[in-house]
């Protein structure tokens, strides 16, 4: 599975999470410690929001660790809210493509977890986006294809609305075929201004998130600590959502039924 990091907050440099700190995303790029994979080197992605609504996007097939570019753009740019991915591929390829985080229009999204049966069910799912959004997919991963499909349910008006939408289809299309593999999602979504974690899955075991916030109101989201100080960090519940804006944060329930 993979791992990432989300940041928002006042601006600060990217290397501080993903290059310099303890267990920093390169760190757990080899040594993820809440992982079902140690090592996720199927390439990389940074995401980040600067002066426009649009975010800037970075993606490299590279492992996270052994590419010089990463490193220098860390200690580069900053940002108030940015997206860092390192990629262990569930069988789809290697590719600029298939890397994380996916962008369209102002909104970022990034995953952990998988489509169970993704290979029998990719078809039947392609064939729920309009032409619009068709003309979006670039790769051939089922995060991409997942948030397409969201952003067809009018993700932008309640995010947690479509995405459980899209997340029950994909269940009850996996049940049609007979796909006992489980649906994972942890992911993250952003506009620019909200900062969205999910944590739902089929079978109750969904890849782990936490949250830690800071009191001069900054926030992180991660699939595993980026520290050793694990008494400042929550774990996200099974089958939750927790959406940080302003200076609030809002936790809800998001369970996913076969109907």
């Amino acid at each position: 599975m993979c791992r990432w990091i989300a940041y928002k907050g006042q601006p600060v440099f990217l290397e501080h999470y993903i290059t310099t700190a303890e267990h920093s995303l390169i760190h757990q790029s080899l040594h993820a410690e809440q992982g079902k994979t140690e090592t996720n080197g199927d390439g990389f992605g940074i995401g980040w929001y600067g002066s426009r609504p649009e975010p800037g996007i970075y993606r490299e097939i590279l492992p996270a660790w052994n590419d010089g570019n990463l490193k220098s753009l860390a200690s580069q740019i900053q940002s108030r809210l940015f997206f860092a991915h390192v990629r262990a591929s569930t069988g789809t390829e290697t590719s600029r493509a298939n890397c994380h985080p996916f962008a369209l229009d102002q909104w970022m999204f990034m995953h952990n977890g998988q489509v169970g049966g993704y290979g029998a069910l990719r078809r039947l799912l392609e064939s729920m986006l309009d032409d619009d959004h068709y003309a979006h997919r670039t790769g051939t991963t089922d995060s991409e294809l997942l948030f397409l499909l969201a952003m067809q349910e009018d993700l932008r008006s309640c995010p947690k609305k479509a995405l459980a939408k899209v997340l029950r289809r994909v269940v009850n299309g996996m049940a049609e075929k007979g796909i006992s593999t489980p649906l994972r999602f942890t992911s993250c979504l952003s506009d620019g201004e909200r900062l969205i974690g999910f944590r739902c899955s089929s079978d109750h075991q969904a890849p782990s998130l936490f949250y830690r916030r800071y009191d001069n109101g900054d926030v992180i989201l991660v699939s595993e600590p980026i520290d050793r100080q694990l008494e400042c960090w929550q774990e996200v519940p099974q089958d939750h959502v927790v959406c940080f804006t302003g200076g609030k944060m809002v936790m809800s329930e998001m369970a996913i039924q076969v109907q």
